[in-house]
C-alpha cells in the first residue's frame, strides 16, 4: 500500500470526540501545528501560519485518546495523511486528515505519566512463562508453591498479583518479572 505517513508536532485544538461504532471506538479531534522560525533581524522566535488537521483514531487508540488528551496539550501525532476535497454551498473546500497510528504527549514541553490499560481477557492476564516454568522448583518447596498451581502471590503480566494480594515470602521475580508491590486487599 502506498500511504503517505507523516509525523506532526503541535497542540490539541479541540477536545476528543469519542463514539462507539459497530467495529469499535472512533475518536477525532482538531490538531494545530504552528511552525516557529528564528527571525535574525529581530533576534527572536516568530510563529508562522498555523495549519489545522483533523486526527481520526480507531479502536483502542480512540478509547485511550478520549481518556488522555485535553484541549491545548502538546502532542506528537504519527499516521496516514489523507487529503480530500468536497463541495459545500457552492464552494470547493480542501480537508486534510490524519488517520492516526500513534499519538503521544510531546515530552520536550512537559511530563506525562503513562498508565497501562488493563483488559478483562484471561489470556492477557495469564502469568508470564507459566508453561515453561512448571517443572522449575522454587524456594517454597515444590514446583507450584504452597498454594497449588501458580501460587497466590504469582505476579501477572500487569505487574500486580493474582487475587489482589501479594504475600511476604511469595515467589521471587525472575529476570522477566518485576517484584510486585506489597498490596492489601479489602474483602
Amino acid at each position: 500500500m502506498n500511504d503517505t505517513l507523516v509525523t506532526l508536532v503541535g497542540n490539541a485544538a479541540t477536545g476528543v470526540e469519542f463514539r462507539e461504532t459497530a467495529t469499535g471506538g472512533m475518536a477525532r479531534f482538531r490538531f494545530a501545528v504552528t511552525p516557529r522560525r528564528w527571525d535574525r533581524e529581530k533576534q527572536l522566535w516568530a510563529d508562522g501560519h498555523t495549519s489545522f488537521y483533523t486526527v481520526w483514531a480507531w479502536r483502542t487508540l480512540a478509547l485511550n485518546l478520549s481518556g488522555s488528551v485535553s484541549v491545548g496539550e502538546p502532542l506528537v501525532v504519527h499516521g496516514r495523511l489523507k487529503v480530500r476535497e468536497e463541495e459545500r454551498e457552492g464552494q470547493r473546500r480542501t480537508f486534510v486528515d490524519i488517520e492516526a497510528v500513534a499519538v503521544g504527549h510531546d515530552l520536550t514541553r512537559g511530563t506525562s505519566a503513562f498508565r497501562r490499560v488493563m483488559r478483562g481477557e484471561p489470556a492477557l492476564t495469564a502469568r508470564v512463562g507459566s508453561a515453561d516454568r512448571a517443572d522449575e522448583p522454587d524456594d517454597t518447596g515444590g514446583p507450584d508453591g504452597p498454594d497449588g498451581p501458580g501460587g497466590a502471590g504469582a505476579p501477572d503480566v500487569s505487574g500486580g498479583s493474582r487475587g489482589g494480594v501479594a504475600r511476604s515470602g511469595s515467589r521471587k521475580p525472575t529476570g522477566r518479572q518485576k517484584a510486585a508491590p506489597e498490596l492489601v486487599s479489602a474483602p
